[in-house]
């Protein structure tokens, strides 16, 4: 916001002011994901109105469970310039072991499966971070998803892909931990770059 950047932070369902302790548990986390993802046009086109953004300049991200709601949007048409993405997974096979998806939703999540249905996935920039450690979300998951993008892009180098060995966060998987600040501040940079570039020479 400080950047110029308009800011709508969208609780998932069952998550925070909406709060529903029973889809806060990692059965659900593929019911939450996609409920988000049918929610999140008429969201964008509300918040842009409210905050008085330019419909033309929007980008979208996410953390965690958030991220695969990002990740699974950019695989239908959509209008975002930018995305960047923390801690989460655009190969959600891979998480069949892993906390965040269970095994034996495995054709449900065959059906959404980002990795899977990149045919009408756009050239936009994107930004990922991720731990190698991360406890609920496979790196290397997401790093054969990363490399998958990069190889249908006419410019790989539009995406970037931090990687952290170990940040002291929970599980290694929330925030950053000892990071975060710096983490923060690529982002911030991130976005400025791609949505308000007529500022870059005036950001430190």
């Amino acid at each position: 916001m400080r950047a110029g950047i308009a800011v709508c932070a969208v609780d998932l369902p069952g998550h925070g002011e909406r709060a529903v302790p029973d889809l806060q548990d990692s059965a659900h986390v593929l019911e939450v994901v996609m409920q988000m993802v049918s929610e999140l046009d008429e969201v964008t086109l509300e918040a842009t109105r409210e905050l008085g953004a330019d419909p033309d300049r929007v980008g979208i991200g996410g953390m965690s469970a958030g991220g695969m709601v990002t990740l699974a949007r950019l695989c239908k048409p959509h209008n975002y310039l930018a995305a960047s993405v923390e801690a989460t997974t655009g190969n959600w096979r891979s998480q069949g072991r892993m906390p965040m998806l269970q095994a034996s939703q495995a054709a449900a999540i065959a059906s959404s499966d980002p990795i899977e249905h990149l045919d009408e996935w756009r050239e936009i920039p994107l930004q990922a971070v991720h731990c190698r450690a991360d406890e609920w979300v496979s790196f290397d998951g997401q790093k054969a998803f990363i490399q998958t993008l990069q190889d249908r892009y006419q410019d790989p180098e539009l995406i970037q892909l931090t990687v952290y060995e170990k940040t002291g966060a929970l599980h290694e998987h929330a925030g950053f931990g000892r990071f975060s600040a710096e983490v923060k501040e690529h982002q911030r940079l991130f976005f400025v770059k791609q949505l308000r570039p007529e500022l870059i020479e005036e950001t430190p």
